[in-house]
């Protein structure tokens, strides 16, 4: 199994406070989030956009490897999530991905793409886990007073 980590630190309220969020390979590294980063637009990051580039990432590499497989390999696949978050009863819901993708794929034709591009759609890790395909969410939690 691999096991790759991501991490956030947060201190304050809701609105007010701040936090910062790092991944485990130093890529990214206290970048600050709050409030005003994912309901304003504040300079930061927010968990939505973090997703998006997720999925984003995932899916390119998916179709890169189902592309392989009828023998092509893609010049560039760009690929852009749009995670969209919507009010839901007393707080708020990821209600919907859009990918857009283009791909410039020397020796296939636009059928190949498309048929390649929807198996990605729906095979990728991310697509599964946010689908609720296989993933097993579990928690250690402590409370440090």
């Amino acid at each position: 199994m691999i096991n790759k980590k991501g991490s956030a630190k947060w201190s304050g309220d809701l609105k007010s406070g701040t936090g910062h969020v790092s991944m485990e390979s130093g890529a990214f590294k206290d970048q600050p989030y709050g409030f005003n980063t994912r309901f304003e637009d504040g300079a930061g990051t927010n968990p939505e956009e973090m997703i998006g580039a997720a999925h984003a990432s995932c899916f390119s590499m998916a179709l890169s490897m189902i592309l392989g497989q009828h023998d092509a390999t893609p010049d560039e696949i760009a690929t852009t999530a749009t995670v969209s978050m919507d009010k839901d009863g007393d707080g708020f819901a990821i209600k919907k991905i859009h990918l857009d993708v283009t791909g410039k794929v020397p020796g296939i034709d636009e059928a190949t793409f498309m048929e390649a591009a929807n198996a990605a759609k729906e095979g990728c890790p991310i697509s599964k886990l946010l689908t609720g395909g296989s993933a097993e969410i579990t928690m250690d939690a402590k409370f440090v007073s």
